[in-house]
Parts: C-alpha cells; structure tokens; sequence
C-alpha cells in the first residue's frame, strides 16, 4: 500500500528529476471497472458508421479486427474514467506539486494493442498546449504491467527546464524534438516500467518516448493532464479551442488572474489541420525520410 501522500524527499525528487513514480497506487477492483468501461466504450464507438469523434485506430488496422490505439477525451466518455481522474490518492498528490486550486486540461487513453502498438517520439507535452506558466502535470495510470517489451514510458530525467527544439527546417512545429538526443548531452534516457496500476506523475517539459509494442500483452495507459487554475492556456486556434473544450475545474476556486511564469512558451506553428499526436509525428518522420 503506497503513502496516502508525497514525502518531502519524494517532492525533491519530482523537482530535480521532472517525474515521480508510485507502484500499484490504483486498486485491482478499480482498473477491472476500468477495463470494462474500455470494453463498453470501444464497442458502442466501433457499432457506429462514425467513432473519429471517439477514438483513433492503429493505421492498417484491419476492418474485421480493428485496434484501438487511442481513446480521445476518456473523462466525458464514462464516469469509470471520471472517478479515477478525481481519485484523491491521486487529486491528493497533485495538489502538493501545483497547488489547491487544480483544472484537468485534458485527458486521453493510450491503447498499444499487443505486437502493433504505436510508436510516441520524443516530445514535451507543454510544446502541444503552451500555457502562462509550466504548473502542469501529466498523470500516467499503467492500466496494464507495463515493461521494456510493450513499449513501457521512457524519459530523460532532469531535462524539464527548458523547452527542447520541436520545429522542423521550414519553422513548422514537429511535434517531436528534432534535436539529436543520441550524444547524450540531454543525459541518458530511463525507461519506467512497472506493475499495473502504477502511477507516473510527469512534469509537463519532462522529455519522454515510448517504443512499439513488441509483446503480444496490451499495455494501455491512463493520462490525465492537470493544471494549476493559475496557468492560462495561450490561444492558438483551433488546436486550444478543442481542447478547452473539455477542461474543467476539479478543486479550489478558480482564478481571477494569469500567473506568468520564468519559461517562455514555445509557441508552435501547426502546418495543416492536425487529428493527434500520432498524426502529427507520423507526417514529420514521413517528410524526414
């Protein structure tokens, strides 16, 4: 049973590492109601002519058995996924690192079905939603034992002070950091696997990948993305209007003033209509080769 909170020590080690790992935090009766709302979810998005409002298929996923490589938006879509973003074990942890007053600014599930799971290039979450501060703080629910083999989380510790370079030779925003990580100036990478139920609590500039599944075990993940309500998005179009779509206020008062924080955002210059990550790394590694 893990602490009900984050001791000193661990708080230190989030700040100087830009992530924190605690085993086994969520329940096994929790993740097995998770794993049925999945079911459920993707079963009633699949019956439709029309689910790309629900969820995205792995690319030549066959019709007939079709792989689900990411559920958008999975706090709106079942109350399963609601209780586990408002978990206090998890709300709780939150707080100490950005404060009382908290917003989730988005969430989603990542599937990586067994032997086809996708590829996630190097990339810093807040280059994809800059905001006034870097008070953010990505929450990663392993839903399944996550290992080296299913293309567990990787990242680059003590790298979150400063944004990394994501744009491509013409200025457009890449998606993925286009910087050559190999020299080991930006250290070494770490790769965090861990039983089900683990939880990662990542700071928003944290670098981190992850491989493709090469096992023939899913390993499907949880991220909610919290803020403080202190940290503003920057608008950007359509990209930040779909997003504050769905953000809402899951503790303290909301706040009255932006807070401006001593990192300036990178503000990234989307070219062309973009559906998601995947979609947009896809294109810039296309256009790379």
């Amino acid at each position: 049973m893990s602490d009900p909170e984050f001791s000193d020590s661990e708080i230190r080690d989030y700040r100087e590492r830009g992530y924190i790992v605690v085993p086994e935090l969520i329940s096994r009766e929790t993740l097995a109601g998770i794993d049925r709302a999945i079911q459920d979810l993707t079963t009633r998005a699949l019956s439709q002519d029309d689910y790309s409002d629900v969820l995205e298929l792995e690319p030549g996923s066959p019709d007939d058995q079709p792989a689900v490589r990411r559920i958008y938006q999975p706090f709106v879509q079942h109350e399963s996924f609601e209780r586990l973003a408002r978990d206090p074990g998890i709300l709780d942890r939150v707080e100490q690192l950005i404060g009382p007053d908290i917003h989730l600014q988005h969430s989603k599930l990542n599937m990586k079905p067994a032997e086809v799971g996708s590829v996630v290039e190097w990339h810093q979450d807040l280059t994809y939603f800059p905001h006034t501060n870097d008070d953010l703080v990505a929450v990663l629910v392993y839903l399944d034992e996550a290992t080296e083999a299913n293309g567990c989380l990787r990242v680059l510790p003590g790298q979150h002070t400063a944004f990394l370079e994501h744009t491509t030779d013409d200025g457009a925003f890449a998606g993925m950091i286009t910087e050559d990580l190999s020299d080991g100036r930006y250290g070494i990478e770490i790769a965090l696997p861990a039983p089900a139920g683990s939880v990662i609590f990542m700071h928003c500039l944290t670098p981190h990948s992850s491989l493709p599944n090469q096992s023939g075990k899913a390993r499907r993940t949880m991220i909610f993305e919290y803020r403080a309500a202190d940290s503003f998005p920057i608008y950007l179009g359509e990209m930040s209007a779909r997003n504050e779509e769905f953000a809402i206020q899951l503790r303290g008062i909301p706040a009255t003033r932006a807070r401006l924080g001593n990192i300036a955002p990178l503000i990234p210059r989307y070219a062309g209509k973009v559906s998601s990550l995947y979609d947009l790394q896809e294109k810039t590694s296309s256009s790379r080769s």
